[in-house]
């Protein structure tokens, strides 16, 4: 019996096997599937994803070099107009020029001393066009003077030198006299200074002179009114020996001129900085402007506004003064008679009167100021129909009245 009822249970064994392993490759295959499923979205998502994040770079990238652009013009821009205010603010700091003095000759030649003073005129004009001292600036004007130390500078002591400034038409605007001479040197010093100075001198690497400098304008400012365009130099000594000379204009300057000439980085840097911050701001109100209509939209309020002079307006008064004087007459016109008793005519008088108001009243209405004559006009002819049958009341159910329309006979 055992071994009959074995095969049976082996073969279900076997059955119970081949069930887990038909399910356990089912939920293999569905597990992948749903894999599948939830994998399919995700990725397009994140292609999504990937190609709305490209676009946003390159709209961030393409804005990104627009500013970019806009940032280096304002820059350059900012550069520029400050140099233009520099080039135009700032006058010319220092101006040097040589000074050739000229003397008559056609004295007697037998005699060491000049036929004259040496004069020079000197112009003050850059370029023949453009002055060189600017108007109500301070300027410091020097001569210098390259003399030898020849025995006749020595004895010749002290001289005159004079400088006369004056305008286009040839008018003196300013005059000044200084005076000077050479430095003194004793013998023994000239001596010293020779021996240990002399392969200098021989070799003419040095020379034995003496540079002196005369100051003429200490605070010397041109007149907007009379520029001065020119200036003649004159030393008043017939004996004096020079080399070279020159003329030298520096200018002092005082407030912003001060800060820009001794402070430059610094003044060119702040300069800057305001100028682009002021272009920046420009632009930021231009960009809101175009773009959004103004940081500030102006609020849009309906008024109404009656157009016209004032001779419009007595027109239009007149005519509705015309039109309510006409409505009233045809109202009284329109007035039934009553023919009966006075009792009965008190009574539907009573009854049936209307109040109606009075030119007079009307008229002031007109003149009240602050009224709207338009208003009144369409008052007014939306009501003509109604005022009109107002006037003309019909008479009650029961009641019989006699109406007479005026005749010619009635004006009179």
């Amino acid at each position: 019996m055992d071994e009959h009822k074995d095969p049976p249970q082996r073969q279900q064994s076997k059955g119970l096997e081949g069930g887990t392993t038909a399910q356990t490759s089912t939920r293999r295959r569905s597990g992948s599937d749903i894999m599948g499923d939830y994998m399919g979205p995700v990725l397009h998502w994140l292609r999504n994803v990937a190609a709305v994040t490209l676009l946003k770079a390159r709209r961030t990238l393409f804005q990104a070099a627009i500013l970019f652009c806009v940032l280096v013009l304002l820059l350059w821009v900012s550069v520029f107009l400050y140099g233009s205010f520099y080039y135009s603010y700032m006058p010319s700091v220092s101006f040097s020029t040589p000074v050739h003095f000229y003397y008559t000759s056609d004295c007697d030649s037998s005699e060491s001393a000049l036929c004259s003073f040496p004069t020079a005129n000197i112009s003050f004009m850059k370029n023949e066009r453009d002055l060189v001292m600017a108007y109500g600036q301070p300027y410091r004007v020097s001569l210098e003077l390259e003399m030898p130390e020849s025995p006749v500078n020595e004895h010749l002591g002290m001289f005159m030198i004079k400088m006369s400034c004056y305008t286009k038409g040839g008018k003196t605007v300013a005059s000044v006299g200084r005076s000077t001479m050479l430095h003194y040197r004793s013998g023994l010093l000239q001596s010293l200074s020779t021996l240990l100075f002399s392969p200098f001198f021989l070799t003419g690497m040095a020379e034995q002179k003496q540079l002196i400098e005369v100051e003429l304008f200490s605070d010397y400012k041109t007149n907007a009114y009379q520029p001065s365009v020119g200036a003649v130099i004159e030393i008043q000594s017939k004996r004096v020996q020079i080399y070279s000379s020159h003329l030298r204009i520096h200018a002092f300057f005082t407030g912003i001129r001060y800060v820009l000439y001794n402070f430059p980085l610094t003044s060119a840097v702040i300069g800057v900085a305001t100028n682009f911050a002021f272009l920046s701001v420009i632009v930021l109100f231009s960009y809101l402007q175009f773009i959004w209509g103004g940081i500030w939209p102006p609020d849009q309020v309906r008024v109404r506004v009656m157009m016209g002079d004032n001779t419009r307006i007595q027109q239009r008064r007149e005519e509705a003064r015309k039109r309510m004087e006409k409505e009233n007459s045809q109202k009284d016109l329109c007035a039934p008679h009553v023919i009966g008793s006075v009792s009965d005519a008190s009574d539907f008088q009573e009854n049936h009167t209307v109040a109606e108001p009075s030119p007079k009243k009307s008229s002031e209405s007109l003149d009240a100021p602050g009224t709207d004559v338009t208003e009144e006009e369409g008052s007014h002819e939306e009501k003509d129909g109604s005022n009109v049958l107002d006037g003309c009341q019909l008479p009650h159910q029961g009641e019989t009245l006699l109406r007479q329309r005026p005749g010619p006979w009635m004006s009179l």
